[in-house]
This record gives structure tokens, sequence and C-alpha cells, in this order.
């Protein structure tokens, strides 16, 4: 995209004019540790029953999709009692286009009043909220990146935001809320309380899908695009209560879910123990390169996700970023002074991402 000022003849709004399409670079690495896939592609075994199924829905393309994808919804609804011994059917389930476009549609469906958010977080919440004219609000968080909950809790007793935004595990540093603490949130408000849960499946603790029938006002983000493997696909999914999910519906675009997107999240669900098969995996070499990291002096937040949040480096992180980016290894930097981001990959990825990083730092 160009990056030259925006012509005085366009009408874009003032706010927009300021801003950067949001992205991380997507640059040729032989290590592609910036967006936190999955590195593990799919078996052949499900790509063979993906183009099965993609064959039979393309005789029907000349028809629009189910517009309320509701195989689909089913399938995330047991997927999701499966893994957290809930009773949720297709009415606490609403599927898009990835997480984002639900983050867009809460702001657009609830965004009368203020959202708050707890930053460092995930920089599209804010970014949506600016898109969406919703006003944000940056709750604080401790030196070590963690949450205060009794802070948290006075900051909306103080703004009594109609949104409250929480990441866990935190993107970008990893770091996760326990049940109990999302609990005291949500005693504290009678706005909706979101749970972006893209990274849940990496974390121990207890999904908040299992508060939601006691609290109403907790809604809940999760994502196939990461332990899942499948971001190619862009397939987010919000769990709530019904009502929740009938607002859902009054925002969205007119058959917004493809066809296709939905035929391959289908069968994905059918091999759901296969794609999360790796998730074991990851998180014990996240445990491994953390170690190496510390090995090299550098400081780690601790993770429940699958990337790494480290500092204590001398050199300008965005220097750092470009000298590993010169070695074939592309991490993330985040805007986080003195701070660099890792998502864990295969095992030659890691030892790429370590002895590169050995290298830059023995040239300073």
């Amino acid at each position: 995209m160009s990056t030259q000022p925006w012509p005085q003849w366009l009408p874009l709004r003032d706010d927009l004019r300021e801003l950067s399409p949001y992205g991380a670079p997507q640059l040729p690495a032989a290590a592609v540790l910036n967006t936190n896939e999955n590195p593990y592609a799919p078996s052949n075994e499900l790509v063979d029953s993906i183009t099965a199924r993609i064959a039979q829905v393309a005789k029907t393309l000349n028809r629009y999709p189910d517009r309320d994808a509701v195989l689909l919804r089913k399938k995330l609804a047991f997927f999701i009692n499966e893994i957290s011994e809930t009773a949720l059917n297709e009415s606490n389930i609403w599927a898009a286009n990835g997480s984002n476009e639900i983050i867009q549609s809460l702001f657009m469906a609830f965004g009368g009043g203020p959202a708050l958010g707890f930053t460092p977080s995930y920089s599209m919440h804010p970014l949506i909220a600016k898109v969406a004219q919703v006003t944000w609000i940056n709750g604080l968080r401790n030196k070590d990146f963690s949450l205060e909950i009794s802070s948290a809790v006075q900051e909306i007793q103080k703004y009594q935001p109609h949104l409250t935004f929480i990441t866990t595990p935190n993107n970008p540093t990893g770091s996760a809320v326990t049940i109990e603490q999302i609990e005291a949130l949500a005693q504290a408000t009678t706005g909706l309380v979101v749970i972006d849960e893209a990274y849940a499946e990496f974390s121990d603790e207890r999904s908040a899908v299992t508060l939601i029938e006691k609290y109403p006002h907790i809604v809940v983000i999760r994502t196939m695009s990461k332990a899942f493997a499948f971001a190619g696909v862009r397939l987010g999914y919000l769990i709530a209560h019904p009502s929740v999910i009938d607002a859902m519906f009054l925002v969205r675009l007119p058959y917004h879910l493809g066809a296709l997107t939905q035929a391959a999240a289908e069968v994905a669900l059918d091999f759901k123990d296969q794609l999360l098969g790796t998730v074991a995996q990851l998180r014990s070499d996240r445990e491994k390169v953390a170690q190496a990291l510390r090995d090299l002096g550098l400081a780690v937040v601790p993770s429940s996700s699958n990337f790494l949040l480290f500092s204590g480096f001398e050199i300008a992180s965005a220097q750092l970023w470009q000298m590993m980016l010169e070695r074939g290894v592309l991490i993330r930097d985040v805007g986080l002074l003195g701070c660099l981001r890792v998502t864990i990959g295969n095992e030659a990825e890691n030892q790429r991402f370590i002895d590169s990083l050995s290298a830059c730092l023995g040239e300073k």
C-alpha cells in the first residue's frame, strides 16, 4: 500500500487519516515466527477430506451459502461442550470470518458507550474500536504486564464501560487470567465482559465459557487460526448467551460466511483431535525455547500461549529484528520498548531462531 498522504479531495474520515493499516510483515524467511500460527501443516488425510467436501459444495456455488451456518455452529457447540463440559447448542454460537469480524460486530452492536481494555494487549481491540467510532479507554497493567484485578475493578467502576476486553492468554505477553479473576471482573460490571481466548488451548486455565450460564454478560471469542492450525480459512466464533448471538445477526452482513469456508471448517472439526494433537508438543517446545533465551541472559515473560515475549538485549528492538530477518528468521516487533516476540515453531525453526539470536547478540 502507498505511504503517500491521503489526497484532500478524498472524503476520508479525519480520525482515519492518521492511521496505518494493521498487519504483521509478510516477508520471505526460512523461519516465519511472527504471527503465532501453528507451524504444522494439515495432514494429507485432512487435505483429501476438505478437497472432497469442497468439490461437493462447488456444484452449488451459484447459490448463496447458509447465512446462519447452522451445521457449523452445531459442530462448534459440540466441540466446546466436549472440551469444557458445558451444555451449549447452536443458539450460543456465532461464526465469522476470523475473530476480528466478531470484535467488530461486538462494537457495532454494543458500542453505544465506552470500551475498556488493559494494555499492552491485542492491538486490534482499540484499532477496531476507533474504526467503529467507539470510545476506547486504555486500562493499566503492572510493570511485569500482569493484570492487577483490584485496579481493573476500580477502572471498571470508574468508567462504566459497555464492553470490557480481557485477552487470556494475553497477546503479546502470553500471561493468563484465572477463572476466579474473570468472575471478579464480571461481578464489577453490568456491561459485556469480552474474553478473547484466541490462545486458550495452550493454557491450563479453565475457559470462561464455563461462566456464561451464571454470568450471561460474559462473552467468549475463540478462533481456529492458532492451536487449530487453520489460519488460512479465517474462522472465528463467539460463545455467548442466545440474546448476544441474536444481536450479532442484527449487525452482520448478509451471507457473510462463504460456503467454502463453512465446508472446510466443518471438515476440520471432524479432525479436531488430529489438528489439536500438536498443542502438547508446542507447549513443551515453548518451555525449551524460554530456557534457551534465559541461557542467553535474556528475560522472558512467563507464557501460557504459543509465543514468548523477551527482553534484556542491548541492541535496539528494530535493529535486532532486522538482523534476525537478514539471517532468515522473521519475528515480531510489537511496539514495546526493548521487547520482541517470537512464535514457537517446529524444532528446526526454533533452533534456527536461537542460533541466529545468539549470533546477533554476539555482534552487538
